[in-house]
């Protein structure tokens, strides 16, 4: 028998850590490879950790409610030794995601005659040799000085973590503040509030935390414009309230949204700058020959965007009972990782909840978002007189370092046009 330690393994691109929702084992828990041994909450998902081996529950390390990050003990298993040599107690860091290291001087080996004329001192060696951490922790080691290979690593088998470079930095930069997070704007500094009275400190969660640095990061980084139209839908809801149950007998909602998604894929590849994003490093624009569209759900811990995948590729009654099952993942934590990834272009409706209009934030690095309020009858001259049609207001958020003022108002009319006549969707998407 050997003891295993399980370590929480690297969980997506820059998710360094998440907030213990359940543990699904007990100590004494016979288990089998692949089961899930915990629940946690990330910034973008709620998302099962599996176990890697099978083997005996002999200690848990993290109960619910508890930060756990990338690398952080979870759980020690007693197994096999042939199970334990195939599992992996500390994930290392992909060899293609390390730094580069210099060319290591030539070192002898063991039946070499003669040592090399001048190899490096071994506490040299020891300085650059590997060290285990996530490219965020390497990322921000450069961002406050610090030389990653210096750091100790209190992760099983010497992982570097955040804490550990922070640490550091304090022990030998004592006099130097920490970096904040690349791009995002610094923090205001906040008055003494209990002056006025009783005041409680509740941490964000991690929903909460990941929009407001995305929001705080693209609101300082990209120039945004915003336009308004309203569309007609008077036929539109006609033809919505007629073919509504057979999209409830297929297990889904014929919404207006599920409507817009098509209406946006047609859109998107009339008008493919809108399907982009801007990669100001190298001065080009990545244009996506794919339409996966993200829609905003509301939900307890906040607003999520889970990405339904190639929308052109799909009829509306399809997409709306999609639509209607990826919400209800969201809203009850359901959401995979994968399924909040990908996206090219966002669809945030809150008529549900009212309001005229609203200015919706990008969702970098995508370059467009398209606002829905709430659709109200209101009157409309036409052929000499005012009738009474329901119209639906709607506001577009665009990149303005890629997309001019032109190009915005033709795709936000053709989209109103498309709604306006629905047999233009058919004509020309």
């Amino acid at each position: 028998m050997a003891t295993f330690a399980f370590a929480l393994p690297e969980l997506g691109e820059s998710i360094e850590s998440g907030d213990v929702v359940q543990v699904l084992v007990a100590v004494g828990d016979e288990i089998t490879a692949e089961q899930s041994v915990l629940e946690l909450e990330t910034d973008k998902a709620v998302v099962e950790v599996p176990s890697p081996v099978s083997g005996s529950v002999t200690a848990i390390h993290v109960a619910p409610g508890d930060k756990a990050a990338v690398g952080q003990l979870i759980v020690t298993l007693e197994t096999d030794g042939a199970a334990a040599a195939n599992g992996a107690p500390a994930p290392a860091e992909p060899p293609a995601e390390a730094e580069p290291e210099p060319p290591a001087p030539p070192v002898a080996a063991e039946t070499a005659v003669a040592a090399p004329a001048s190899p490096p001192a071994p506490e040299a060696r020891e300085a650059r040799s590997g060290a285990p951490a996530a490219p965020s922790v390497r990322r921000l080691a450069r961002e406050i000085g610090v030389d990653i290979h210096k750091v100790p690593g209190s992760g099983p088998g010497g992982r570097v973590s955040a804490d550990d470079v922070k640490r550091y930095a304090r022990t030998t930069q004592p006099d130097k503040p920490t970096a904040a997070p690349a791009n995002v704007p610094a923090a205001v500094t906040l008055p003494d509030f209990t002056r006025w009275g009783d005041i409680e400190r509740r941490p964000m969660n991690n929903v909460r935390r990941l929009t407001a640095d995305q929001m705080a990061r693209t609101w300082a980084t990209v120039p945004q414009v915003t336009q308004y139209d309203q569309a007609d839908i008077t036929e539109l809801e006609q033809l919505r309230q007629k073919y509504a149950p057979k999209a409830v007998a297929a297990g889904g909602r014929l919404t207006i949204t599920a409507i817009v998604l098509k209406v946006v894929a047609a859109a998107l590849k009339r008008f493919p700058q809108f399907n982009a994003s801007v990669d100001m490093a190298t001065h080009e624009v990545i244009y996506k020959h794919y339409y996966h569209v993200g829609v905003a759900v509301d939900t307890d811990r906040g607003l999520l965007v889970p990405v339904i995948r190639d929308v052109d590729h799909k009829n509306i009654l399809t997409l709306g009972v999609e639509l209607t099952q990826l919400a209800e993942r969201a809203r009850s934590r359901k959401t995979s990782l994968e399924e909040m990834q990908g996206g090219t272009f966002t669809i945030t409706n809150l008529g549900g909840i009212g309001g005229t209009g609203f200015s919706p934030i990008l969702n970098a690095p995508e370059v467009a978002i398209l606002g829905m309020a709430r659709s109200r009858i209101q009157p409309v001259h036409a052929d000499g007189q005012f009738v009474p049609r329901l119209m639906l207001p709607l506001s577009l958020s665009y990149d303005h370092r890629l997309i001019d003022g032109a190009d915005g108002a033709r795709f936000l009319r053709w989209v109103v046009e498309a709604l306006s006549q629905p047999f233009l969707l058919s004509l020309e998407g």
